[in-house]
């Protein structure tokens, strides 16, 4: 098996056409059918469906392609490189709207920094939506907050988040001080992601434990929007602190819920080790430092911080 026969039959299943491959690549076309043939024959298996109207992946065929996009990467990295006698590449990185307002920016600078050469992007997401991707080899590591979809992952435990509770000064019904508890907030109508966020998931079994039901009045899946939504005084939310990174201070009034287990743990997920490029085994290092550099300078409040 060859590169190019990988670069074929991933323009192949790109075009759904051995026709269009053919002419997008300047091949003849049979000569191209020729060359998905002889890599079938390679793997003794059916890697395209043909129709009259074009080509589909198999089952097989289209886990061939995911690898295949993968391996073909990992090749142009690697040229480049050496080319460049630097690290190089690029690599794809997933950040949860709240955990990417506080670390996106950083990281993005200590990246460009160190390895210039390494083309970076920057996913924001839902962590549920972020998991998908990872799952589907379209992200190279990210943040994430449960690890039960995982397939092959790499999991690291990175840091643990407490959550607060985060309204208008002036909400009727708020209670006072800078800390409180679940059964305290239970009557405040409250403003959360839907089921598909695993900090609803965190709020949900917390609230259940405390034999209460969250208020909840409205569901807002995207960060912005769900802080206009607070600001506006009729409801609250309850957040980590790295949610407050964009907002103006004293916009908000913040009270840390100190109910025991209460917190958020962000786990730096990535493809297995044997899957990641050098370019991904470092940006991974450097999300984790920075990370860490944050919390130790004061600018990212945590219950624990892992260092394994």
């Amino acid at each position: 098996m060859e590169l190019r026969q990988l670069r074929y039959f991933v323009r192949v299943v790109e075009a759904g056409s051995i026709g269009r491959a053919a002419q997008s690549i300047g091949m003849v076309t049979s000569a191209l059918s020729q060359q998905i043939s002889r890599l079938e024959g390679e793997l003794s298996t059916r890697l395209l469906q043909r129709s009259a109207s074009g080509v589909v992946p198999t089952d097989a065929g289209l886990a061939f392609f995911r690898q295949a996009q993968l391996a073909l990467r990992h090749a142009d990295d690697a040229v480049q490189a050496a080319q460049q006698a630097r690290l190089a590449g690029h690599v794809s990185v997933g950040l949860p709207s709240t955990t990417a307002a506080i670390l996106g920016a950083p990281f993005v600078q200590a990246m460009n920094e160190r390895y210039p050469d390494i083309r970076l992007h920057l996913v924001e997401a839902l962590s549920g939506h972020l998991s998908d991707m990872l799952n589907g080899r379209q992200l190279d590591l990210a943040i994430v907050f449960q690890a039960e979809s995982a397939r092959r992952w790499s999991v690291m435990p990175l840091l643990d988040e407490p959550l607060f509770l985060l309204a208008r000064p002036d909400m009727p019904g708020l209670p006072a001080g800078e800390t409180t508890h679940i059964d305290a907030i239970a009557h405040l109508p409250l403003v959360l992601p839907s089921g598909r966020h695993g900090l609803r998931a965190l709020l949900n079994n917390a609230f259940l434990q405390s034999g209460r039901t969250p208020l909840v009045a409205v569901e807002v899946d995207g960060l912005p929007v769900l802080m206009d939504v607070v600001q506006s005084g009729q409801v609250a939310t309850i957040q980590p602190s790295s949610a407050m990174a964009r907002i103006a201070p004293g916009q908000l009034h913040m009270a840390r819920i100190d109910d025991a287990h209460l917190f958020r743990t962000n786990l730096l997920a990535s493809l297995s080790e044997d899957e990641l490029s050098p370019a991904a085994l470092a940006a991974r290092l450097v999300l984790a430092e920075v990370s860490r550099a944050l919390v130790r300078d004061g600018k990212w409040a945590v219950v624990t911080l892992h260092d394994s």
